[in-house]
């Protein structure tokens, strides 16, 4: 994963789900929860990718938060109730900052 994405802090859904899974998540702590495991995932499909970019001549760091919020569009092609589904399955995941 580039170094640029890496989430710093854990976000642990099983210990705030307790027995009821993410049924008793917040629309906000779910949306929380899958925008980084959504990062995390493009992070790791893209990584080759997004290495040629960061090493790219061109390439600024000033460019990074603009494309990490590229590629946080992609959460929204995805319903409420197919994030709880997903953040629900994958158990803890990391939290971006």
């Amino acid at each position: 994963m580039p170094k640029f994405c890496t989430p710093s802090k854990t976000y642990d859904i099983k210990n705030k789900m307790g027995d009821s899974k993410a049924k008793q998540m917040s629309d906000k702590e779910v949306s929380t929860a899958f925008t980084s495991y959504y990062l995390q995932r493009a992070t790791q499909e893209f990584a080759e990718d997004l290495d040629k970019i960061r090493n790219a001549d061109d390439f600024k760091a000033d460019a990074i938060p603009i494309l990490i919020n590229a590629l946080s569009q992609g959460t929204a092609l995805f319903s409420s109730a197919d994030q709880r589904r997903i953040v629900t399955a994958e158990g803890p995941v990391k939290k971006s900052d």
